[in-house]
């Protein structure tokens, strides 16, 4: 209900809403008629494991997007198995190790991990993600295994690792997405979609990784803390409180906010290498698969920065908003502006007693020196075109509801009229039977 009445308080959002929605209906028509039926699970899975991604893997080009799908759910996999609090140590640290071998195994499935349905149906199921894998090119399937390799030493060494240092939570994070937007990057290369340059761009496409994990990260603070598995670093937490859960006792707000607000700001000092790799894809499909994701991240933290609510529940972005993202994020320039936004509500929000102020008055100030430019032109143009886009998208919006409550009034009347006629044989029948 909360969600509806969102939604119904921005009506201005209702045409994005609307046509993103048909958007996903049309992308998922296309997989579902043309796939196997294990490329159908897989496509299936993806959607129901990843609302982010999900939309924007499946308008990716061609082998390019089964390649990245796979590379998804693999990982994906690897997450369940580190993740599930249930599933024993004595097999969790051997088969992390292992699963880049496991991946080729045909028939393999793991029925006794997930925490919840869509894991379990993903994991008990696997040897159909395993089908699809072995169906890639060999230089998919090597960049695959060799990222699931990696991510899986570094999982299983930070099981038993407490996070206690920047560099620890940088590791971390390049464990379970900096080495994402490697391996990314190689799938780029691979597909000759991109330009070779990218298999040897670690340092940027590790940056993509860290800056989407830290905003996870700060924004999940509620969820797990309650979970007993925080990734928030000693060295900055233990400057605010000498117990991390205190955060979420009302008393401690003062404290909890300088601290995420120190979080956040350390998160900040990756988008001017997220805007460097993102300036050099060349592929509009590639483009928007990236970017679409980093600008709900700098939106996400613009929404946690100074804000007492991460600690209360989830913070999160409405969804007509993210709507317009989806539909709005399409090459550099449009990039520029949603950074330059986000990064100068997060200015705005900075309070002066913050003992971080001034560290996260100068990031926003650097990234803004790359975007602002950009971010006027765009700006200018927006205000120029919105009374005809809002007219074009109320139209669209107009006449697919139009359509749609047609379509719906043709079927109604069709049903009337067969239960008319059925009536009317029943009632005809037995004076049939007499004469």
């Amino acid at each position: 209900m909360a969600k509806l009445s969102e939604i119904l308080a921005h009506p201005e959002e209702w045409p994005a809403l609307f046509l993103l929605y048909m958007r996903m209906r049309r992308t998922k028509q296309l997989l579902t008629q043309t796939a196997s039926p294990q490329w159908q699970f897989s496509y299936e899975m993806l959607t129901r494991t990843s609302r982010s991604f999900a939309l924007v893997i499946q308008e990716l080009q061609g082998d390019l997007r089964d390649a990245i799908c796979i590379f998804y759910l693999v990982l994906r996999g690897l997450d369940t198995i580190e993740d599930d609090p249930g599933f024993p140590m004595d097999k969790k640290v051997p088969l992390l190790h292992t699963f880049s071998e496991v991946i080729e195994q045909r028939g393999w499935t793991l029925t006794d991990c997930g925490e919840n349905d869509n894991e379990l149906t993903l994991m008990s199921n696997f040897d159909q993600i395993i089908t699809c894998y072995l169906g890639l090119k060999p230089i998919y399937r090597n960049v695959i295994k060799d990222i699931t390799k990696r991510m899986g030493d570094g999982m299983a060494d930070f099981l038993t690792k407490t996070v206690v240092t920047v560099k620890d939570w940088d590791l971390y994070c390049h464990y379970v997405a900096g080495l994402v937007g490697i391996g990314l990057s190689n799938l780029f290369a691979a597909s000759q979609l991109e330009d070779q340059s990218f298999r040897t761009a670690d340092k940027l496409s590790n940056s993509m990784g860290l800056f989407l994990q830290k905003t996870n990260i700060i924004r999940d603070y509620r969820e797990d803390i309650f979970s007993c598995r925080m990734f928030w670093p000693d060295d900055i937490w233990k400057k605010y409180t000498d117990k991390l859960e205190n955060f979420a006792d009302p008393h401690y707000r003062r404290e909890a906010v300088h601290c995420l607000n120190d979080l956040v700001t350390n998160a900040l000092q990756h988008i001017p290498e997220c805007l460097e790799y993102m300036s050099r894809l060349r592929n509009p499909k590639d483009f928007t698969f990236c970017a679409i994701p980093q600008v709900m991240a700098a939106a996400t933290l613009s929404l946690c920065f100074n804000n007492p609510e991460v600690f209360e529940g989830v913070v999160k972005m409405r969804r007509g908003e993210t709507a317009l993202v989806f539909l709005n994020v399409v090459d550099i320039s449009s990039v520029y502006y949603y950074f330059d936004h986000y990064v100068q509500v997060i200015e705005n929000k900075i309070d002066p007693s913050d003992p971080n102020a001034e560290r996260t008055r100068q990031i926003c100030s650097h990234v803004r020196q790359i975007t602002a430019a950009t971010a006027s032109k765009v700006r200018a143009k927006k205000e120029a075109e919105s009374d005809r886009t809002h007219y074009v998208l109320g139209g669209a919006l107009l006449l697919g509801s139009t359509l749609f409550l047609r379509q719906r009034w043709k079927r109604e009347r069709q049903k009337r009229t067969e239960q008319e006629e059925q009536q009317q044989k029943e009632t005809s029948s037995p004076i049939r039977a007499r004469l």
